[in-house]
């Protein structure tokens, strides 16, 4: 079964985007590459069974099992040591990424308290980056079976080159963005 934000893409967006950008060509039009969600567990080191956690949860609400992210330094402010599992991350393509951000954007987003639009700001190659402050926004994730409540940051890379561009791409996808303030 194809995604409903993939024939969406198909069907809706990047004719929009083709018209938009007159790109002389249907392909040249950015494409939504891959997500990648990141949970990084600072107290892992204390706590092996929060990492587990994390791991249980990021693989509940990605669909497919996460990677250990290890520390690459050592820091002694830290206690930390080269080589510490520090965190857990997955990476999300094709029908698993948009389905992903099918229910980031219809169900997540809608449940966040206080939201009053994300940021608009993207890192200059057109990618988007954001961040949760709790894992219980998604509807997969049992509160009973929480040790600790984590974060994590969504990353959405995007074959854009400006942020203009990407910008569009996702504003077209549904991404709730605040409203642009006119500068003076």
């Amino acid at each position: 079964m194809i995604p409903r934000l993939k024939t969406k893409f198909r069907e809706t967006i990047r004719p929009a985007l083709r018209e938009k950008f007159a790109y002389k060509n249907e392909l040249a039009a950015p494409r939504l590459e891959k997500i990648v969600i990141n949970m990084g567990v600072g107290k892992a080191r204390e706590n092996p069974k929060l990492l587990e956690g994390a791991m249980r949860d990021l693989a509940m609400l990605s669909g497919q099992q996460p990677a250990f992210t290890v520390a690459r330094k050592s820091i002694a402010g830290f206690k930390l040591r080269e080589g510490y599992r520090i965190g857990c991350k997955v990476t999300l393509r094709s029908n698993r990424m948009y389905e992903f951000l099918d229910r980031l954007i219809s169900v997540v987003i809608p449940r966040i308290r206080d939201f009053r639009g994300l940021e608009r700001d993207l890192d200059g190659r057109g990618n988007y980056s954001m961040g949760l402050s709790e894992q219980i926004v998604f509807p997969e994730v049992d509160l009973d079976k929480i040790a600790q409540i984590q974060g994590m940051n969504i990353t959405l890379v995007t074959t854009a080159r400006t942020d203009d561009e990407g910008r569009a791409l996702l504003e077209l996808f549904g991404m709730p963005f605040k409203k642009a303030v006119a500068k003076k």
